[in-house]
């Protein structure tokens, strides 16, 4: 009995040592103070631009803006560029002033693997109705360089919103094939897709 529950124990010391800690931190996203504009429309050629903007501790926003809407992109882009996939609502939209990072933390190693960031959804029949929806997005790390949307939680009217939210960064995020598993979708959310390039 004694030499199996050695292993067990050790197992189990294992399992808590990979665990980290979660905790949310907040980071700003304003376009005037935050970002560079490093590619745009010349005149004659649309409404579009590509930003980079400060994000947690290096890792960056890249926001996609094209007709008034918006694709974001949470961490280090394949091959540097976020050009190569779109995601976002088929409606007119943007994007929260604040961005919410779930990070993991072992010791003195803090790890963004998720963030969770409002976005408003334009009503195209009745332009003062707005649909506030939360964005879960899987954050793309420097060596796997894999980021994209993870779950989408219909914010208005929902109180359990927020929960909801980090419920599926925490459970969801880390091992999602970008590209591969179906996001998890709360409420009746706009349309939203995603565009690879």
């Amino acid at each position: 009995m004694r030499s199996l529950l050695i292993p067990l124990t050790l197992a189990g010391l294992c399992q808590a040592a990979q665990a980290g800690d979660i905790s949310s931190t907040y980071t700003d996203l304003d376009w005037k103070k935050d970002c560079v504009t490093y590619a745009q429309a010349e005149q004659g050629d649309g409404d579009w631009a590509d930003l980079a903007c400060s994000g947690y501790r290096g890792y960056p926003v890249l926001v996609g803006y094209d007709d008034a809407r918006e694709s974001l992109f949470y961490g280090f882009p394949p091959g540097g560029d976020m050009t190569s996939t779109w995601e976002s609502f088929s409606a007119l939209n943007s994007s929260g002033a604040k961005v919410e990072w779930r990070v993991e933390t072992n010791g003195d190693k803090a790890v963004p693997f998720a963030v969770i960031h409002r976005r408003s959804i334009s009503n195209g029949e009745d332009e003062t109705k707005k649909t506030e929806v939360l964005l879960v997005a899987k954050v793309a790390q420097m060596d796997a360089r894999d980021g994209c949307t993870v779950g989408l939680v219909l914010a208005t009217g929902n109180p359990a919103a927020n929960d909801q939210a980090r419920k599926i960064a925490d459970e969801k995020a880390k091992g999602f094939a970008c590209g591969k598993d179906k996001r998890v979708v709360i409420g009746d959310v706009p349309a939203f897709g995603r565009v690879d390039n």
